[in-house]
């Protein structure tokens, strides 16, 4: 983040708003608005937004697998395996 380039007040939107939206989609850097000098709210572009959900979404199954390690819930890959097989064994019909 540029703090320069990057921090606008919330007046500048309105005056700007098509400017901040070209900087904002060409630069892949969020623009953090400001209303009386404190910051109120952040102008990102899609792609960058929609990056950053995906990349939540992993921290969050990997946390929650760091939780059931913790819990012992627990599989050894060998079971994992064991159990894929006997699907795959069941799913298959002989032909006639």
């Amino acid at each position: 983040m540029k703090i320069s380039t990057d921090i606008k007040p919330v007046t500048q939107l309105k005056a700007r708003a098509a400017d901040l939206l070209k900087q904002v989609n060409e630069t892949h850097r969020p623009i953090v608005i400001t209303q009386n000098g404190e910051p109120r709210a952040v102008l990102q572009d899609p792609e960058s937004f929609e990056n950053m959900r995906n990349a939540i979404g992993l921290l969050k199954l990997i946390s929650q697998g760091e939780e059931d390690i913790h819990q012992g819930y627990v599989v050894s890959h060998d079971e994992v395996f064991a159990g894929l097989e006997k699907l795959i064994d069941s799913s298959h019909v002989p032909k006639a």
